[in-house]
């Protein structure tokens, strides 16, 4: 479980791959990979990974054929910046909303309104989550926990705050840019439940 809380941004390059599996290796500051232990999940731009060949400023993950079709991977560059965070322990503050690190769907950056110090982003979403978003809501976006302001059919807008923009990749996001997007996972429990209890009546 991780808390949509970055840690850091660090940089992820396509080492190997073969017919099912490729291999990444993620770079991190020596703070970071210090506290990263072989067999650990780490949430790579919203991702759930289990890292691998641990050394002092890096760790390895593989990812999946399947995992590169839902998410950025199967799309991403050569070297491209990532948002960082590790598992939480039960000493972990919950400061965003639980985030499992199974990516739902790929969102797009449609508008990008910058403001004063903050931003102000319009994402597109696949019509099959729409109905998972709602305005005041939360929502994991490439890993970062966020609030949702407001919803039009299949996009919705975040506003992210200054020390967002500098701690993770959002800063960097211009329109066009697809990203990883998670929905709430209590808003699939109670779709689930409410489907249940139709049944039962």
């Amino acid at each position: 479980m991780f808390t949509g809380i970055v840690e850091e941004v660090g940089t992820v390059r396509r080492l190997e791959e073969d017919q099912s599996i490729h291999r990444y290796q993620i770079l991190a500051t020596v703070a970071f990979a210090e506290g990263v232990k072989t067999g650990d999940s780490i949430c790579v731009n919203g991702v759930c990974l289990t890292a691998c060949n641990v050394r002092d400023d890096s760790f390895q993950v593989d990812v999946s054929t399947e995992t590169r079709k839902c998410t950025t991977f199967g799309t991403s560059a050569q070297e491209v910046q990532v948002n960082l965070e590790r598992s939480a322990m039960p000493s972990t503050r919950l400061g965003g909303h639980i985030v499992s690190g199974h990516v739902d769907g790929i969102g797009r950056l449609m508008v990008r309104e910058d403001g004063e110090g903050e931003s102000v982003l319009w994402i597109a979403i696949p019509d099959n989550l729409s109905r998972y978003i709602v305005s005041k809501g939360s929502v994991c976006v490439d890993g970062v926990s966020l609030t949702v302001n407001q919803v039009e059919k299949n996009r919705f807008c975040v506003t992210v705050i200054p020390h967002t923009l500098k701690s993770t990749t959002l800063g960097h996001l211009q329109p066009g840019t697809e990203m990883n997007i998670e929905v709430d996972l209590m808003a699939r429990y109670l779709e689930r439940l409410m489907q249940d209890r139709g049944q039962a009546t």
